[in-house]
């Protein structure tokens, strides 16, 4: 009977994972900018055996608020155990290349407020000596490529900041896990064409709940992204300059 606290719970593979610790018999807290949509959720979990549901709505990009939703969350659930951060755009790289304001606007969501909210996190979960954080980062973070490297460069920002807090927070006995999927079929990524490394939000929930039960420090999902993301890492920069990716 796990209690979780879910930021970004409105989005497809966050949903996925609520679903599947609702069928355990959890207890869970969720965050998002919609409360509507947040209550729907909400509902459905209660079907499929969650013991509690809890929503808060907030723009995680004010920051300010950030210390309202933990302690409303903490009493809400008493204990928690997981806490999963998956909010998140996809930004165009055009438009973040053409506009400065764009483009930190971009960087905030997907980076800033992360690091942010994950320092009073890690500090509540420290002093409770138990529990596990995981964060949906991305395999866009594992090298800069010219497609999306305002979005590869915020989801770097926060796997750096989780390897710090990886290796202090082991020593309280509290588990830091670095999610990062490739291709998922979700609204976010209904524009783009999709292949045979896409996968779906179920797919990807599945391998993050039993990552975060093995406490995984770096999870890709689906796994053969590792395989593919060490050849695009080693790829020497004069060969890499000449492919599009």
């Amino acid at each position: 009977m796990q209690n979780v606290l879910i930021v970004g719970a409105t989005s497809a593979i966050a949903e996925a994972v609520a679903r599947r610790y609702a069928a355990r018999g959890a207890s869970l807290f969720l965050v998002g900018r919609r409360a509507d949509r947040l209550a729907t959720i909400a509902d459905d979990l209660r079907v499929r055996g969650a013991r509690a549901t809890h929503t808060h709505s907030m723009d995680i990009n004010d920051l300010a608020a950030h210390a309202d939703l933990l302690a409303q969350a903490w009493q809400a659930l008493g204990r928690v155990d997981v806490v999963l951060v998956a909010h998140g755009t996809l930004p165009d790289q055009a438009a973040c290349e053409a506009s400065v304001a764009t483009c930190m606007a971009e960087f905030a969501t997907n980076g800033t407020s992360t690091l942010a909210l994950l320092g009073p996190v890690a500090n509540r979960l420290a002093d409770a000596g138990s529990g596990a954080l995981a964060v949906i980062t991305s395999v866009a973070g594992d090298r800069g490529r010219q497609s999306n490297y305002v979005y590869g460069a915020a989801k770097a920002a926060v796997s750096t900041f989780l390897s710090g807090l990886r290796q202090r927070l082991a020593k309280q006995g509290v588990a830091v896990v670095d999610i990062r999927p490739g291709f998922v079929d979700t609204p976010m990524t209904a524009h783009l064409r999709k292949g045979p490394l896409w996968a779906t939000p179920d797919q990807v929930a599945r391998r993050i709940v039993a990552g975060i039960g093995r406490s995984t420090p770096v999870l890709y999902a689906p796994g053969f992204w590792r395989l593919i993301m060490t050849v695009i890492r080693l790829l020497p920069q004069a060969l890499f300059n000449r492919i599009a990716l």
